[in-house]
């Protein structure tokens, strides 16, 4: 089999990917903080910003293949730590990306929704970005070098993504449904939209894009949803207590980060290729079999 490299791969992105990617692929994943296994990958620990360090995984494995998933994905503390935010979040994937074209390897790269201003949704692959915070702005820096550098790469621009937890990390519904468990109040915006994906449904996109995409594609869902009426929709596929969840206005809360209000995409440049991102309540009913052993 093939050799892919999954940076990130104790990520909640990257180890949906190496569940995947395992029965096609000899999967290799880096980690630098959390520890883990998982069956039939060979994990490495790598600080993919030392650059001779990441040079010498690409020297040892000569992967064949590459998935970029690591990064610094949370937008407050991104806007609070700018530096650290960019040496990881375009430095790296450029140099990732330098690697790849030495090799001439395919290089997928994980971008987000984020690098729009939210005034113009749905967004199109050809729509101007215009991120309105530091975390949007340093993914679309890695987007322009990563072309530049090798215009191959398959630029993949994430949604929202949920799932089941894994075992070093959560999605955005596990504090959710923890809050509602214990009756405690869940305040979720009416005014801000998303496409959200599961894990699973992100990650096979990604190994679609692997095999078909250069240059940007869209990865979000079908369906264009609030976070309130995600909450409804979680409160009642997982029959959860409905009192605690109230509705509120982006301008109620104080972020560090600005939010976009809609950054839903038009993902289907990705549908015509074979990407099928499931309706959101038949991925949460899965999640309930899941979570319940069926």
């Amino acid at each position: 089999m093939k050799k892919l490299l999954v940076t990130g791969a104790s990520g909640f992105l990257g180890w949906h990917i190496c569940q995947l990617a395992n029965r096609n692929w000899e999967v290799y994943g880096t980690y630098f903080y959390h520890t883990l296994e998982i069956s039939n990958v060979k994990m490495l620990k790598v600080d993919l910003v030392n650059f001779s360090e990441l040079k010498q995984v690409f020297n040892e494995i000569k992967p064949e293949a590459v998935i970029h998933t690591a990064a610094l994905s949370q937008p407050n503390y991104c806007q609070n730590n700018p530096q650290e935010s960019y040496t990881i979040n375009v430095n790296v994937p450029s140099n990732i990306a330098g690697l790849c074209a030495d090799n001439l390897i395919p290089c997928v790269f994980t971008s987000t929704d984020l690098v729009f201003d939210g005034l113009n949704a749905p967004y199109k692959e050809i729509d101007p970005v215009c991120p309105i915070n530091i975390y949007g702005e340093h993914k679309v820096m890695a987007e322009q070098k990563m072309l530049e550098e090798y215009p191959q790469t398959a630029v993949c621009r994430m949604p929202l993504m949920f799932g089941a937890a894994t075992p070093t990390a959560s999605s955005f519904i596990q504090p959710f449904i923890q809050t509602l468990q214990q009756g405690k109040e869940l305040n979720l915006f009416v005014d801000e939209f998303r496409t959200p994906v599961s894990g699973t449904t992100a990650a096979k996109g990604l190994l679609l894009a692997l095999e078909k995409v250069n240059g940007l594609i869209h990865l979000g869902g079908k369906e264009r949803i609030s976070r309130y009426e995600f909450g409804r929709l979680l409160i009642e596929v997982f029959q959860l207590p409905a009192a605690g969840l109230k509705a509120c206005r982006q301008e109620d809360v104080k972020m560090a980060a600005p939010r976009p209000i809609d950054v839903s995409l038009d993902s289907s440049k990705a549908f015509a290729l074979g990407y099928q991102p499931l309706p959101l309540r038949e991925e949460l009913e899965a999640l309930v079999r899941q979570s319940s052993g069926g």
